[in-house]
């Protein structure tokens, strides 16, 4: 299943009448994240540009701090999902451990890695500092680009996208996932793979922006996020704090600037 996708016999009705054919359909799998034999998280991911969703988990959730921090990674398939084995480095896995807990995620995540409401009141926020200016005739070119590049979307329709973008509007990578925290991951682990900064572009989500999105972004240096729909509350007051731009409801020549409206012109 590593195209992410499976074919599936079903029922189709059209305009009353039915009809036996074969639909592709999306793959949901737990995909457990194991850090030097111990499993920390077991998330439900479309198993598919696993390596780039681990390496991109372990920077936004500060569990490495740079991608050299991560030895090894190793993905094994299991008859019950898939395992993604990574080897971390010893001081980083020693923090790990300090903080380590049972965390089961879900496609419609909680808020990962927090265990109480004193926990979260804590947490750090990443500050981000200068960028580019994101024009807004860029912002229309992204998502064209973005758009004729949502292949598994194409096939199934049940799948969010993370793009990556220059500030210019070309679009550099997609990653693709049930889940749209962990497209997002995807894309920060493979921007990161590829030793890409990223300071130089922006992301463009084909979902709402809610707080882990803000989180992710804010917490590898990404400056600007984009998304079709609207940002909630706790995503916009995060975003201030952190000096991210956020932008909600991206379609077409409509967009509205919710945080830090200084990088688009």
């Amino acid at each position: 299943m590593a195209d992410g996708h499976g074919k599936y016999g079903v029922e189709r009705w059209v305009g009353g009448l039915a009809a036996q054919v074969e639909d592709m359909v999306a793959e949901e799998l737990p995909v457990a994240l194991v850090y030097n034999g111990f499993s920390h998280a077991v998330m439900m991911a479309t198993p598919q540009d696993l390596e780039d969703f681990a390496l991109g988990f372990s920077l936004s959730e500060g569990i490495a701090g740079e991608v050299r921090d991560i030895l090894d990674i190793d993905v094994i398939e299991h008859a019950q999902g898939c395992e993604v084995q990574m080897q971390l480095a010893g001081a980083r896995f020693a923090c790990l451990r300090e903080r380590r807990r049972a965390m089961v995620g879900r496609t419609g995540c909680g808020i990962c890695g927090v265990e109480s409401l004193a926990q979260l009141a804590n947490r750090p926020v990443s500050t981000i500092a200068g960028a580019g200016v994101l024009e807004t005739g860029a912002l229309l070119r992204a998502q064209a680009g973005l758009k004729a590049m949502q292949h598994l979307f194409d096939l199934t329709g049940a799948v969010h996208a993370a793009a990556w973008c220059r500030f210019d509007g070309g679009v550099e990578l997609v990653r693709e996932d049930v889940g749209r925290h962990n497209a997002l991951d995807k894309l920060i682990g493979a921007v990161a793979a590829r030793q890409m900064s990223f300071a130089d572009g922006f992301v463009l989500m084909t979902s709402r922006a809610s707080y882990e999105i803000v989180q992710k972004a804010a917490a590898v240096g990404i400056a600007v996020v984009a998304a079709v729909s609207a940002p909630t509350g706790m995503a916009v007051r995060i975003a201030e704090e952190a000096g991210l731009t956020l932008i909600g409801f991206a379609r077409g020549e409509r967009h509205s600037v919710y945080s830090h409206p200084e990088r688009v012109h």
